[in-house]
């Protein structure tokens, strides 16, 4: 039988180390911001930091009952809270709950969303401009949590964008050397399999709190396993006593 020379990832050209390695850091350094952007925003839903199953359900459930039962108070007292002082708040809250009226809407309310909620809802594009009326009603109703709309938009990004990024990190980690071929694949496919759970129980938290668990397995599952492989690359690109094999 050919024998067939297999390079590991120590035994790489020198600009092909210097390619993955970028690659890699960079990717683990999107990871790091993408965790603290759910910490700022889905982190923040139950008006506490730190990401709970609360913050879950909240965010793709919705708030169904309890103090902040609109969406737009449980965007005041969570992800906003720090946008506007304490008494706007306060005001908008108060206005909420009591039917959102025309007449306060006019006086009282609008100027205060245009000097605070303006600068970024009227022109950062994807975000909705509360100062329109019709659009500040929908924020007034009952918190339902995320939209099958949005459920649809994020999780074909996710899907795709993310799936390629594990793609990539995989397919360095191949190279890997010290894992027997099961263990390898069972390593690659890892992030994979946890990505479709946390994609799918997005959904299924939306129709009911009780998967909101599985979101949080999701995200940690592919986390971890994504990490493992980057730092297990970065490792054997750089520190690893090479040894040529042949199979």
């Amino acid at each position: 039988m050919k024998q067939i020379q297999r390079f590991t990832l120590c035994e790489l050209a020198m600009p092909v180390k210097v390619l993955f390695t970028g690659y890699l850091l960079t990717i683990g350094l999107g990871l790091l911001m993408a965790g603290a952007q759910i910490m700022l925003t889905h982190g923040m839903a139950d008006g506490k930091f730190g990401l709970s199953v609360d913050d879950i359900v909240y965010s793709y459930h919705g708030n169904h009952d309890g103090p902040n039962a609109s969406k737009l108070e449980a965007k005041l007292s969570g992800s906003m809270k720090d946008k506007a002082p304490p008494e706007v708040n306060m005001a908008l809250i108060k206005w909420a709950n009591t039917g959102a009226s025309v007449s306060e809407w006019e006086g009282n309310i609008k100027p205060k969303v245009v000097q605070y909620c303006g600068p970024c809802h009227s022109n950062i594009p994807g975000l909705a401009n509360i100062a329109d009326k019709a659009v500040m009603d929908e924020m007034t109703k009952r918190d339902e949590g995320a939209t099958v709309s949005t459920l649809t938009r994020v999780s074909h990004i996710h899907l795709f964008g993310i799936s390629f990024i594990f793609f990539m990190v995989g397919w360095i980690f191949t190279y890997a050397d010290g894992f027997s071929p099961l263990a390898k694949g069972i390593i690659i496919f890892t992030p994979f399999g946890f990505l479709i759970l946390d994609v799918v129980s997005w959904w299924l938290t939306k129709m009911s709190p009780n998967f909101a668990w599985l979101v949080i397995i999701g995200g940690f599952g592919y986390s971890l396993a994504s990490t493992v492989m980057i730092f297990t690359s970065l490792y054997q690109l750089w520190f690893k006593n090479c040894r040529l094999q042949i199979d």
